[in-house]
C-alpha cells in the first residue's frame, strides 16, 4: 500500500471544466441567434477606474465576445452621484436587449452599495446579489431566479469531478455575502451536513478536519495546513491571496487559503490556485446571462 507522502491528489482543472462550459453555451446562443434572431445581452457597469476593476470587467468582455453574448458597456466617473446612478441601471432595467445587469464592486465610498444593488431588476440580477434571490436561496423548497456566481461555480466543479454532496459533511471556511454565506446555502439545498466556520468560531481546526467536503473562502493566505485535512476530502479552495515572492517578476505570487503542497499529500482531489474558482466564476456569470435571456426570448 502506498505511504501518504506517495499519495497525490487530483488537481481539480477549473480552466478546462470552464472553458467546457463555456462552449456548452455558445452552442445555446447560436442556436437561440439561429431561431429567434436574438442574442443574450450582458450591461456592465463601472464607476470610476480602479485597476483591478478595469481588469475584471476586461476580462468579462472578453468572455461574453468569445461565446456570443452581446456586451453594454457603461464606465461612469467616479464622481457620479447615487441617484445618477441608480437612474443609469434603471436604463438598463427598461432595455429589451439587456438580460443581465452587473455592477462591479467595489463602489466608491459616497455611494451606498446595498440600494444600487437593490435597484436591479430582480430579472436582470446576474450575480444572484438581490435580497429577494439570497432570500429564496435560503428557504427550502424555493429557486431563485439566479445563484450568485462563484459559489454556483464551486458547486458546477464538485459536480463535474463526479462528487456526491447528499449526505456529506461539508465545511465552509468564510461568512461572506459573496462566498461563504451564499455557498453554504447552496450545499444546504444540495442535502449537505453544513458548518460555517469564521474569524469567531473556537477550534477551527478540529471543525475542519471533519469536513468530507471544504470551502475555503476566508482570505486568508495558506491558512488550512494539510494536517488540518481529512484523508480524501474534497478541496475548494476560493482565496485569491497576492504574498511577496522576490523571485517572481511582478514581485509577487498568488496562493490560496489552503496551503496546496500540503493538502496535495492527503485530499482526494484540490483546486489550484489561480486556475480553479477564478475561471469559473465567469463562466457562471455567462451562464446565468444565457438563463436571463432564454426566460424572455423562449417564450
Amino acid at each position: 500500500m502506498a505511504s501518504q507522502s506517495d499519495h497525490k491528489a487530483t488537481v481539480i482543472d477549473g480552466k478546462f471544466i470552464a472553458q467546457t462550459i463555456r462552449s456548452e453555451i455558445a452552442e445555446e446562443v447560436r442556436q437561440l441567434s439561429e431561431k429567434y434572431g436574438k442574442v443574450p445581452g450582458l450591461a456592465v457597469v463601472i464607476v470610476g477606474n480602479r485597476k483591478d476593476s478595469q481588469s475584471y470587467v476586461g476580462m468579462k468582455r472578453k468572455a461574453c465576445a468569445e461565446v456570443g453574448i452581446r456586451s453594454f458597456d457603461m464606465n461612469l466617473p467616479e464622481q457620479i452621484s447615487e441617484a445618477e446612478l441608480v437612474s443609469k441601471v434603471h436604463e438598463l432595467n427598461e432595455n429589451p436587449d439587456v438580460h443581465g445587469i452587473l455592477v462591479q464592486l467595489p463602489l466608491p465610498k459616497h455611494i451606498n452599495e446595498e440600494k444600487v444593488l437593490s435597484e436591479i431588476s430582480l430579472a436582470k440580477d446576474v450575480d444572484g446579489f438581490h435580497p429577494l434571490n439570497i432570500g429564496k436561496l435560503a428557504m427550502k423548497d424555493r429557486e431563485p431566479l439566479f445563484q450568485p456566481c462563484t459559489p454556483k461555480g464551486c458547486l458546477e466543479l464538485l459536480h463535474r469531478s463526479g462528487i456526491s454532496i447528499k449526505g456529506k459533511r461539508a465545511v465552509v471556511v468564510g461568512r461572506s455575502n459573496i462566498v461563504g454565506l451564499p455557498v453554504s446555502l447552496l450545499l444546504l439545498k444540495a442535502d449537505a451536513t453544513v458548518t460555517v466556520v469564521h474569524s469567531r468560531s473556537n477550534d477551527q481546526e478540529s471543525i475542519i478536519r471533519e469536513a468530507d467536503i471544504i470551502i475555503a473562502a476566508a482570505g486568508q493566505p495558506m491558512m488550512i495546513k494539510g494536517s488540518w485535512i481529512k484523508p480524501g476530502a474534497a478541496v475548494i479552495d476560493v482565496g485569491t491571496n497576492a504574498v511577496d515572492d522576490p523571485s517572481r517578476k511582478s514581485g509577487y505570487r498568488l496562493v490560496g487559503d489552503v496551503d496546496f503542497e500540503e493538502a496535495c499529500k492527503i485530499a482526494g482531489c484540490i483546486t489550484p490556485v489561480p486556475g480553479g474558482v477564478g475561471p469559473m466564476t465567469v463562466a457562471m456569470l455567462l451562464k446565468n446571462t444565457l438563463d436571463g435571456a432564454k426566460r424572455v426570448i423562449v417564450q
